[in-house]
């Protein structure tokens, strides 16, 4: 198979097209062909070394954890899905190695889930990263009806999606935002606001009696800013703070699940999401997806991987 691949740590520079082997599938894992792959901060953390601390990583590295694409083959015991079957997945395993940057992955059942019928690939594979990392935030801290929900980097690519499930929940978001993004948030059922100094007082003109839970996708000081708004300063969940348990809050790190994967997809599929894609590259030209995902910083829309997205 065609794959995108690591030789040894390094950054875009290092990335190359090359030819590997099918990816063993094991009891339990299904064989995925490939249709998108999402491109993350995260899978150039991993290929730079800087997560050695936290998982093992193995060379030739494909970089990668979404996938968008169509079931080829299944091992032993892998009943849940047909051959032919459209999937979505967050492919998380124990070690880095065999990632989504490729024409087929390996994937166990608790990666996948069924994409959602009516969303195109490219448009499918920016669901299971972020969605997962959106909806687990959501569910950790119990965001419901009636609540005032405070979220930084509303914007973001994680942001856009845990504005619309905690809206679709019945909650008031307040989502903070650069100034060309307020509309962007105002279409997505959100209050925006400014983020920087000053920001805990604006949020009091907004509710003044504080807010009820506060979500950071940012990182910097919103778990510090959230506590000083927050009715229960516990009530903060962060995905980019890793200090945030220090300070009273939540750490979240996004986990493989099958059953909230396809809770996002249902979502999905019922008109109740919606993911701007800001461009899809190649295969081929994934070095590019990497530069742009560094020109672009917080930009708005997701950067993909087009692999046969026919």
């Amino acid at each position: 198979m065609k794959a995108i691949a690591l030789q040894h740590y390094g950054d875009a520079d290092a990335l190359e097209l090359t030819e590997l082997p099918t990816p063993a599938v094991a009891p339990g894992e299904f064989l995925v062909r490939v249709k998108a792959a999402g491109v993350n901060p995260a899978d150039e953390k991993i290929a730079a070394g800087n997560l050695d601390g936290i998982m093992v990583t193995h060379f030739p590295l494909i970089p990668g954890f979404e996938v968008a694409g169509v079931i080829e083959a299944r091992g032993f015991g892998a009943t849940e899905f047909e051959i032919g079957d459209e999937v979505i997945g967050f492919v998380l395993k124990d070690w880095a190695q065999n990632g989504t940057y490729a024409e087929l992955v390996s994937a166990p059942v608790r990666a996948l889930a069924r994409k959602p019928k009516s969303w195109d690939w490219l448009h499918a594979v920016c669901l299971p990263l972020n969605g997962l990392t959106a909806y687990q935030a959501v569910e950790r801290i119990g965001v419901g009806a009636g609540d005032t929900v405070l979220i930084h980097g509303a914007a973001g690519g994680v942001g856009t999606l845990g504005v619309q499930i905690a809206v679709g929940r019945g909650a008031r978001v307040i989502g903070t935002a650069s100034q060309r993004n307020h509309d962007y948030l105002r279409g997505l059922g959100a209050t925006p606001i400014t983020y920087g100094p000053g920001l805990a007082d604006r949020v009091r003109e907004l509710a003044p009696e504080g807010v009820d839970a506060a979500l950071d996708f940012f990182g910097g000081e919103a778990v510090a800013v959230s506590r000083k708004v927050l009715k229960d300063p516990a009530r903060v969940a962060s995905v980019a703070d890793v200090t945030a348990p220090e300070q009273g809050g939540q750490l979240v790190w996004a986990r493989a699940n099958a059953d909230e994967l396809t809770e996002v997809a249902g979502l999905a599929e019922s008109g109740r999401l919606s993911v701007p894609v800001h461009r899809a590259f190649p295969l081929e030209q994934a070095a590019d997806a990497w530069r742009l995902l560094h020109a672009q910083g917080r930009g708005r829309g997701r950067i993909v991987l087009d692999i046969d997205a026919t």
